[in-house]
């Protein structure tokens, strides 16, 4: 029977029928050669999709009670989160008689808690996990590094999908369930093997930056104060008050509320107390100033933060910074290095937030050598300093960027690595 379509109605099947085989053989010709269509996109023949479950053993963290914490080396080391980790492997601050759980030397460490969650680091030893790390080890036939790229990409792309969260968690059961591309262990050895020799890479220069850091660090300490001098230069130095050698343009400061902010998007530095804090369509200065903090939650870490920052060119300025500017015959640069670190809670107003007032500010001291030449001779060598530093941070964010890419491209099996014959393993052992 033809149904109740009689022949027309068969004909329109075939149609219909016609339309699917295309709409078929295109979505076969789509797939590469030596490539096949999974749940989790295109990967290569021989690869396998599984579950971090599938391929790993995961222990979630849980904290020992309060009262088996020490810091005297009693017990077993515990690792709560981003406090111990440094780079590579975590340290060891604080101790527990109670360890509720465990990992074991060389698995992965994750934060699962807070601003730090999808931070990472390896295990150098046995340590007891608090609720803010997980620990992650291989199965056999899989390689615990390979696999640990592959968490930190499944982990980013979690993060990426939560929203409206200020302090994001990975929960136990969303880890459990990060999709692995897994290759053959060659391949997977090969992978993690270039992807590791990119990080000790960045740890090079992480290690170089902050090497240079603290050599301009300690070169500020004897240039700024006159106990290494500059060959040629014997004149003596002087102290004198912050308002003796700047004027103050408070005058200025526009402030600018966050709805107008936002409506104003562009290339133009919006500054404030602590530094740039976005772009926008419109400024109202343009000069060479140095912006100095006069409120915020600043001032608590002047020991480890800048208080005061230069800025050069076109620019708008919010009423949480002093807008700051040589006067004549005084070296800008100079000025800006003087003030950068300096301690200024001598001079803070006291109340529920602490605050630099113009008049307070006016009375810091700053000691210089009356010649200028010798001011922007100082400032000359640690402007290069500075530049040294900005490029290593550029050549750093750069390689940071590169690796990003080679994890999307060598984890995905979109760019494939040459494997010696006499190491590959037979793909259908290893799909099955």
């Amino acid at each position: 029977r033809l149904g109740g379509g009689g022949v027309e109605g068969m004909g329109e099947q075939r149609a219909n029928g016609d339309a699917y085989g295309t709409a078929f053989r295109g979505y076969l010709q789509d797939i590469p050669a030596g490539y096949k269509r999974t749940e989790a996109g295109l990967i290569p023949q021989g690869w396998a999709v599984a579950r971090l479950r599938d391929r790993s053993e995961i222990v979630m963290g849980q904290s020992p009670p309060g009262s088996s914490y020490n810091r005297s080396g009693v017990g077993t080391a515990l690792i709560n989160g981003p406090t111990e980790f440094t780079r590579i492997h975590p340290i060891r601050i604080q101790w527990t008689t109670q360890p509720s759980r465990i990992c074991k030397r060389g698995d992965l460490l994750i934060c699962v808690r807070g601003s730090s969650t999808g931070r990472t680091n390896y295990a150098d030893d046995t340590y007891a996990i608090g609720r803010g790390v997980a620990a992650m080890r291989a199965k056999s036939d899989n390689d615990t590094q390979y696999l640990s790229y592959q968490v930190i990409l499944g982990v980013s792309k979690l993060l990426d999908a939560a929203t409206g969260s200020t302090f994001p968690s990975i929960d136990g059961a969303s880890l459990r369930e990060v999709l692995v591309l897994s290759p053959p262990l060659p391949e997977q050895r090969a992978i993690a093997a270039v992807l590791s020799d990119v990080d000790e890479l960045i740890g090079s220069l992480e290690a170089l930056i902050a090497k240079k850091r603290a050599i301009k660090q300690a070169a500020m300490q004897e240039l700024l104060t006159g106990r290494t001098r500059l060959p040629g230069f014997g004149r003596e130095w002087e102290t004198r008050p912050l308002r003796d050698l700047a004027d103050c343009l408070d005058h200025v400061r526009v402030p600018l509320n966050e709805a107008k902010r936002r409506q104003m998007p562009g290339p133009y530095p919006y500054c404030g107390a602590n530094g740039i804090v976005d772009h926008i369509a419109d400024y109202v200065l343009d000069d060479d100033v140095i912006l100095m903090a006069e409120d915020g939650g600043h001032f608590a870490e002047h020991a480890h933060r800048p208080i005061a920052y230069r800025m050069t060119g076109k620019i708008w300025v919010n009423n949480h910074a002093h807008v700051l500017k040589a006067k004549p015959g005084l070296s800008q640069a100079f000025l800006f290095f003087a003030l950068v670190h300096k301690n200024i809670l001598p001079f803070l107003a006291s109340g529920t937030r602490s605050k630099l007032n113009r008049g307070e500010m006016n009375k810091i001291v700053v000691c210089l050598p009356r010649n200028t030449i010798e001011q922007r001779a100082i400032a000359t060598i640690l402007s290069d300093m500075d530049s040294e530093i900005a490029a290593l941070e550029s050549r750093l964010d750069k390689t940071r960027a590169i690796k990003q890419g080679m994890m999307q491209q060598l984890l995905t099996g979109s760019i494939r690595l040459p494997i010696p014959d006499d190491d590959t393993e037979d793909d259908d052992a290893h799909d099955a």
